[in-house]
């Protein structure tokens, strides 16, 4: 089953900040990254625990953040570029911390995180986001991150290739498509 994603404002004449949009866009990540992780189980990859679950939505949180941080490019000065990703990246982190702490017990979940994103954001600077989508490095990094998190016993072997044929490209259209209609 297809994911519902409401990304249309209910008031259209009412104008939206910049936090409002990255706090919509951290809501839309947040469920993109879980049914992304789903998906795997479903596809009959295993995780170890809720801990390794959490981990690999976090890789698709950073992957949309990436994305989002591209699909802003041009489309806004340098300041609103960035102050839409801060609020983005920080409501992603609320999330994280919150199911983390309902799964995982107390704890500061989002420390991790902000390592796990400024060094992955290095690692993303290298690789393309043309008008047709993330080019084969982008979704190849992303798979391969997921594919160190999940480990290579046999069940697993293959979830690169599931990320980059199918998940990561339906994150990608799924995310992009909402960014879009989140400015109409």
């Amino acid at each position: 089953m297809a994911l519902r994603i409401k990304s249309h404002w209910w008031n259209d004449d009412n104008a939206r900040s910049l936090a409002e949009i990255g706090s919509a866009l951290a809501f839309i990540a947040w469920r993109i990254a879980v049914d992304k992780a789903i998906n795997l189980h479903c596809e009959r990859f295993v995780y170890r625990d809720d801990a390794q679950r959490l981990q690999v939505i976090q890789e698709y949180l950073v992957f949309l953040i990436q994305v989002a941080d591209r699909l802003a490019f041009g489309r806004f000065e340098d300041d609103d570029r960035r102050a839409l990703i801060t609020s983005f990246a920080k409501k992603c982190i609320e999330h994280l911390q919150d199911n983390s702490v309902d799964l995982l017990g107390p704890g500061q979940y989002g420390d991790a995180f902000v390592e796990r994103l400024n060094t992955r954001s290095g690692e993303y600077a290298d690789f393309e986001l043309g008008t047709d989508g993330p080019s084969y490095a982008f979704l190849r990094h992303l798979g391969f991150e997921i594919q160190t998190l999940m480990g290579q016993q046999e069940e697993n072997r293959w979830v690169i290739d599931q990320i980059m044929d199918k998940d990561g490209w339906d994150a990608y259209k799924g995310f992009a498509k909402a960014f879009g209609d989140l400015f109409e």
